[in-house]
């Protein structure tokens, strides 16, 4: 594309400087991170309740280990999800904000990726106290299948097919 009034060739994007673009990045990955939060804040709080229920001294030790795993796991998401806005208040003021962009969007996606395990643990500790069946690991890697179509390999094409080289 050429731009008429330069005479030469159209930028593609937003016409915005460094900071802006940072500033903006900045908004949109605080909104995706709050949603992210949620879910791994209510899931977490949920895993530390099991420990004090009845139910938990009738689990066989396979199952309590993957409990343990789990919780650790989602302790781990928490830390990675929450990271960022620890990371911007300290580093707020000092003109980092594109390099603390791009090490929040990596906690951020580490923290999905925790997040994937920690879901993932927690659905098979779930279906096997449930229902004691042999299908429960093959239906845990649907789920897992599931989300790896959703959060990565959907964006992951989208990335690739419609971002110009």
């Amino acid at each position: 594309m050429v731009d008429a009034a330069e005479g030469g060739a159209m930028r593609r994007g937003r016409n915005e400087t460094e900071e802006e673009r940072a500033d903006r990045m900045w908004q949109e990955l605080i909104q995706e991170v709050r949603v992210a939060q949620m879910g791994v804040q209510i899931l977490f709080g949920f895993l530390l309740t099991v420990v004090f229920t009845e139910k938990y001294d009738d689990l066989s030790g396979t199952d309590q280990t993957i409990y343990l795993v789990t919780v650790v796991l989602g302790a781990c998401a928490t830390g990675a999800l929450i990271g960022p806005v620890a990371l911007h208040r300290l580093v707020a003021g000092r003109r980092v904000k594109a390099q603390a962009v791009r090490l929040a969007s990596r906690l951020t996606l580490l923290g999905l990726v925790l997040l994937l395990a920690t879901t993932t643990a927690s659905l098979l500790l779930i279906l096997r106290v449930a229902t004691h069946n042999g299908f429960v690991p093959y239906l845990v890697a649907g789920v897992v299948g599931w989300y790896l179509l959703c959060w990565f390999v959907l964006p992951l094409w989208t990335r690739h097919r419609y971002t110009s080289k």
